[in-house]
């Protein structure tokens, strides 16, 4: 059956998804956004906020007075046995704090501010592109009844965002693809009881070692959540020669029985099984545009490629998109989604750049030691390099990281990784 149809339907109520829906709401636009699954819902996620995700949450009315919300004031950052502690730099934009908290509690609590601004949600409702001659003619809804059966709408928007992840079946089906020239990540991760969760810094580790010493070709992380527990994974980046050949529970293991005694941690301590995703980067999914839809979050490719964070990035275009579409609506002109587009290439484009090249480093094992080694020996630096890799830089700063960054490019052509000759 053919329904009422809104203006704009939006596939997914992830943070990009509900981002969009809160700011296309607050301008009077009719949205709908529709949820695969009903909240709260657990997603593969480190949990991690920057002050870039925060400062969206601030915009957006969140109430960090929630018990769940769990405040963080800066990264300690380990390679080897050498350790640096560095706060949330000052920004004039961004705020000197992050945070962490659990996706299902975080999603659900952004749908919500979403509906205040009066988006409508509807949870257990898949959405499948309806593709005639080559473009989304429809949305056929598929709304899960509690006795398992599905009712059937279709619906034909004027606009329809697609924020439905990394996986994004949706664009699919559009013609969306990942190039396969930028680089992706697989990470898992795991919560762990810990008498240490209320530490205030997430923690990274940059050389991963195995059992027998050699290094590994990823990164782990240790997020506190305040509340016993922690979320601690590991990721590994496709610029590693033998990507295909790493099994990133090994990698997570390694990382367990490594960890600083601080935690109290070991594989004994995880909560229940450790779940993994893959994170497309670097707004590697093109087109992000169409006739009548956009892309956005993960099902952009949204990203970051030096540290794997993607909630910022998802609230960042969701906002992005949700400004092209109010324009597109407005002047009735569906050119001006194009709009969207051009407010990514001025606002990631050079750093996507950069972190590209940066991401060879980060899969060449001996080359971060090189760079690890030399930079946590230096705060000055590091303190530099944290504002780069959350892109925390203020806008006069940029032209000196690509400056930077060129010196780490030729580095990372010389340093020699016999990992890569095996």
């Amino acid at each position: 059956m053919t329904s009422s149809s809104p203006d704009v339907l939006i596939v997914g109520g992830g943070p990009a998804g509900a981002a969009a829906a809160h700011w296309l709401a607050r301008d009077g636009v009719d949205v709908l956004v529709v949820e695969k699954k009903s909240y709260p819902r657990d997603k593969t996620c480190g949990d991690g906020l920057t002050p870039r995700a925060i400062k969206q949450l601030v915009d957006m009315g969140f109430d960090f007075d929630v018990p769940t919300l769990h405040r963080i004031t800066g990264l300690r950052a380990y390679a080897g046995d050498l350790v640096i502690e560095l706060p949330w730099p000052e920004h004039t934009i961004y705020p000197n704090w992050g945070a962490v908290i659990r996706r299902s509690d975080l999603d659900k609590q952004v749908a919500i501010l979403a509906e205040k601004q009066g988006a409508v949600i509807r949870q257990n409702t898949e959405a499948v592109a309806v593709v005639e001659d080559g473009r989304l003619d429809a949305v056929e809804l598929r709304i899960k009844q509690p006795d398992g059966r599905n009712d059937i709408e279709l619906m034909k928007p004027s606009i329809v965002v697609v924020a439905d992840g990394s996986l994004s079946r949706f664009g699919r089906k559009l013609g969306t693809s990942r190039r396969k020239d930028y680089p992706y990540g697989l990470a898992v991760r795991g919560y762990a009881a810990s008498a240490n969760s209320t530490d205030s810094m997430l923690e990274s580790q940059l050389n991963i070692l195995d059992r027998e010493g050699r290094a590994l070709p990823g990164y782990g992380w240790v997020f506190p959540l305040g509340d016993g527990t922690i979320n601690v994974g590991a990721g590994v980046i496709s610029s590693f020669k033998a990507f295909k050949e790493v099994n990133t529970s090994q990698v997570l293991d390694a990382f367990l029985s490594n960890l600083p005694e601080h935690w109290g941690v070991d594989e004994s301590s995880l909560l229940a099984d450790p779940v993994g995703g893959k994170l497309p980067m670097s707004m590697s999914v093109s087109p992000r545009v169409g006739p009548n839809w956009l892309s956005i979050g993960d099902a952009a490719g949204a990203v970051n490629p030096f540290n794997g964070e993607g909630i910022d990035y998802a609230y960042e275009t969701g906002r992005m998109a949700a400004k092209a579409v109010s324009e597109a609506l407005a002047t009735g002109d569906a050119s001006r989604l194009q709009f969207y587009e051009d407010a990514l290439e001025q606002e990631y484009r050079d750093y996507n750049r950069v972190a590209r090249a940066f991401v060879i480093a980060v899969g060449r094992p001996a080359v971060m030691r090189t760079l690890t080694r030399t930079g946590l020996r230096s705060r000055p630096l590091m303190e530099w390099v944290l504002k780069v890799m959350a892109n925390l830089l203020e806008p006069e700063e940029r032209g000196m990281a690509e400056r930077v960054y060129g010196v780490i490019e030729r580095v990372v052509k010389r340093v020699p990784d016999p990992l890569l000759k095996r």
